[in-house]
Parts: structure tokens; C-alpha cells; sequence
């Protein structure tokens, strides 16, 4: 198995990539998802957020107003840590727990969008950062995904820096251009990290070490 964590700035288009990957035959492992998951109505989760925010952060129909906390903790790094704090081992509980089910020759994705942020790197045989230009990223939340300038801001100062995310790159992927150019780079980072996997199966490492920048 070679365990894969894929990164990237909001709008840089992470979620493309791993879209590109799991076609390619990834197993995928979405942190997002999961987070969304584990605080669904009834949960222990859901329960710790409610008591730490208060219930204001409710829909009417008693499931988690994604928008309304986001508000309150894309504005608030402490607010932000302490959501931090509830959501990540819930999900890292859950993420190992669908690892082990994966096959033993499985290219195993994990779609981390905090991966720089909560010093994960070494959780990985290979760290691939989805890589834009802060413009870039700007233009795409605000156009594509109807946020407000302020909001798309926060979002992007509450995470890592560009820079500290290809820090930890094993392999940069560029998205500042067109959707053909992406998907081709994508098909040949996925042939390298094929090739890596079944290098660590031949050796029975189970691991493909970290490799430099590409």
C-alpha cells in the first residue's frame, strides 16, 4: 500500500485532482467528507460542537449550519482551534479505520486539506500539494463559489501559507492554468506514484519513502 497525502489551498483544485485520482484508480480517502460525517445529527460529535459554540450554530432542522460557524470560526483563530480540536480525531479515527480496509497493493489517497497546517507530512509515504497563486485561488471563490472577498480572504488566511505547503511537497502540482493542462500532469504524477507502489511491494516495505520535489 502507498499512502498518499494530497493537499492544496482552498480554490487551488484539490478536489479536481482527487477526482482525476480516484478515476485513475485511487482508493480515496476524503478528510472532508468525514468531518462532515462526524458531526451529523446525533453524534458525539455534533454533541461537542453544539456544546462548545452554543446551539445558534443549529439549523432549524437540528443538523450543524455549516455557513453560520464557518462565520464564527474563519474569523477567530482560538474559535477556530478549539473546532479543531473536536473535529480532527474524529476523523483521524475514522480515516485509519478505512486505510485498513483498503487492498495491500492500494494507491491510498487522503484528501487532507489541513495536512500542512496540523503537521501531517510524515504521516505519508508521498505529501502531493495542489498548488495556485493566491489570485488564483481568490478569483475562484468568489466567481465559482459565490463568496463574498472578505469571506474568501479568511478562509485563505486562516490556512497554511503557500509556501510552507510546498515546503513539505514531495510533488507540486500546478493549477493556475487550464483543466486539459491539469489533467495531464495529474496522469503523469499518477503513473510515478504506480510505479512507487509496486517498487514497495516488490520490497515488502509497505512504504515508498519521500522522494524530492517534482
Amino acid at each position: 500500500m502507498l499512502k498518499v497525502g494530497l493537499t492544496g489551498g482552498i480554490g487551488a483544485g484539490k478536489s479536481e485532482v482527487s477526482r482525476l485520482f480516484v478515476a485513475s484508480g485511487a482508493v480515496l480517502i476524503d478528510a472532508d467528507k468525514i468531518a462532515r460525517e462526524v458531526v451529523e445529527p446525533g453524534t458525539p460529535g455534533l454533541a461537542a460542537v453544539v456544546e462548545a459554540f452554543g446551539r445558534e450554530i443549529l439549523a432549524p432542522d437540528g443538523s450543524l449550519d455549516r455557513p453560520k460557524l464557518g462565520a464564527v470560526v474563519f474569523a477567530d483563530a482560538e474559535k477556530l482551534a478549539v473546532l479543531n480540536s473536536i473535529v480532527h480525531p474524529l476523523v483521524g479515527a475514522r480515516s485509519a479505520e478505512l486505510e485498513r480496509s483498503a487492498a495491500e497493493d492500494a494507491v491510498v489517497v487522503h484528501d487532507v486539506p489541513l495536512l500542512a497546517e496540523n503537521g501531517l507530512a510524515p504521516l505519508y509515504d508521498v505529501v502531493v500539494v495542489v498548488d495556485a497563486s493566491p489570485e488564483t485561488q481568490l478569483d475562484r471563490l468568489v466567481r465559482l463559489r459565490g463568496m463574498s472577498e472578505e469571506d474568501a480572504r479568511a478562509r485563505m488566511a486562516a490556512q497554511a501559507t503557500r509556501e510552507k505547503r510546498r515546503e513539505i511537497a514531495d510533488i507540486v502540482i500546478d493549477n493556475d492554468g487550464p483543466l486539459d493542462g491539469l489533467a495531464e500532469r495529474v496522469a503523469e504524477v499518477w503513473a510515478g506514484l504506480t510505479c512507487r507502489a509496486a517498487a514497495a511491494g516488490e520490497e515488502g516495505s509497505g512504504s515508498a519513502g519521500g522522494g524530492g520535489q517534482e
